[in-house]
């Protein structure tokens, strides 16, 4: 049990047997009234966040939450198949509890977030920025970058990323796993 005066930033709570993290927290002490603490948690399974309001010193379930490196080995029909780092265990999970799924290719290292005392899996996340190849693009045209004007292009995993007219077939480029960005060249 944790109160309203332990919370922090990233600490998951389970409220009516949902588990959230809290996104960002504020101490209100009104002049007039009680204080409160008002907060925005994004739910873990589904990624919704909600902003709920809680009274000063209200006591709250805390869940313990750990982060594992898992590396990618292949897809069945079962879901993503991915192997602990430490113990060489293997577990599949469904391709809707993995962010950025579409850039996960053979080999890749994801964060596997586990409930600790259950050792339940509840979701997988892919680093924030991932290298990829460019399997197929339209070639650019020289001269043709008056405006910030992007053409689709195929990275290695079969995704569809928008990048800027002048990277062409075979070159590595860096996306941003959380919405599916050109960041930049690779080096």
């Amino acid at each position: 049990m944790a109160s309203t005066a332990d919370f922090k930033n990233g600490m998951c709570l389970d409220l009516e047997g949902q588990y959230y993290y809290i996104v960002e927290f504020l101490h209100v002490k009104p002049g007039k009234g009680p204080a409160f603490v008002r907060t925005k948690l994004k739910n873990v399974t589904n990624g919704r966040v909600i902003d709920k309001t809680f009274n000063s010193g209200v006591k709250v379930d805390e869940v313990r939450i750990e982060r594992r490196p898992y590396q990618y080995l292949y897809q069945d029909d079962m879901g993503y198949n991915f192997m602990n780092q430490e113990t060489f265990e293997q577990v599949s999970i469904p391709k809707d509890n993995i962010t950025g799924v579409e850039f996960l290719k053979e080999g890749d290292i994801a964060e596997v977030v586990i409930h600790a005392d259950s050792e339940r899996i509840l979701f997988a996340e892919l680093p924030v920025h991932v290298v990829l190849t460019i399997t197929y693009t339209e070639p650019g045209i020289k001269g043709d970058t008056a405006t910030n004007a992007t053409k689709p292009a195929t990275v290695e995993t079969g995704a569809i990323v928008r990048v800027p007219l002048f990277i062409n077939e075979g070159e590595k480029i860096k996306v941003d796993t959380r919405n599916g960005a050109y960041v930049e060249r690779a080096k």
